[in-house]
């Protein structure tokens, strides 16, 4: 008749290891919690002195280094309450630094390692490659006057958002938002705001082409 067949029904045992799964998941979260308990009171006790941005700051460098899946339970936890949001399906890896308590990251994000990340905000399913570096925008520094050192000058802070579904190659720097489902080239700056569903790259990042349904990306783009 030309119709698809559906799909199979899952086995007994898939049926059954799920639940599981779920339920290791949430013992291991509970473990992550209290193991990072202490460095949660000290982050508290710090922000009192330094402000919440540089207790974030060192206390996701010794985070930060803590390797594998025990490091992603455990910057989860941490994370999770001291950012703005964190959510309890998004994943941290190796390396990554945090340097503003405002950052938010939705539900199944990826961080990929030693990324250097300020104030964002990265959708759900968003896909963040190694080494990518987000700071809090294009004006952290002030640079109008030359008789005054870039780090005298005043800055200002603005929320760089990466959209839903958006993905990031490796080493680039975005400074400006990304649209939903939006690619960005390994590599690429982003300097200006770009939109939904498109293929992006270069220095500064320019848009290549749109994506089309069912596009995969060549591997320049990766």
């Amino acid at each position: 008749m030309g119709t698809d067949a559906p799909p199979p029904s899952p086995t007994r045992a898939e049926q059954a290891s799920t639940p599981l799964r779920e339920a290791l998941k949430a013992l291991a979260r509970g473990l992550a919690l209290l193991a990072v308990l202490p460095l949660l009171l000290s982050y508290a006790l710090r922000s009192l002195v330094l402000g919440r941005d540089r207790a974030l700051e060192g206390s996701t460098q010794a985070l930060a280094l803590i390797p594998g899946l025990p490091g992603q339970y455990l910057r989860r936890a941490f994370l999770s309450r001291t950012l703005a949001y964190c959510g309890p399906d998004a994943t941290i890896e190796f390396g990554t630094l945090f340097s503003k308590a405002g950052a938010r990251i939705e539900d199944r994000a990826y961080v990929g390692p030693r990324c250097q990340l300020g104030l964002v905000h990265i959708g759900a399913d968003a896909l963040l490659a190694a080494g990518v570096h987000v700071p809090s925008g294009a004006h952290i520094h002030g640079t109008e006057r030359l008789d005054v050192p870039i780090r005298n000058q005043p800055g200002r802070a603005e929320v760089v958002r990466i959209g839903a579904g958006a993905w990031i190659g490796s080493a680039a720097v975005v400074m400006a938002d990304v649209g939903r489902d939006t690619i960005v080239g390994a590599g690429a700056v982003v300097t200006r705001p770009l939109p939904d569903r498109v293929i992006a790259g270069g220095v500064p990042a320019r848009v290549i082409r749109e994506r089309r349904a069912h596009d995969a990306p060549s591997p320049e783009h990766a």
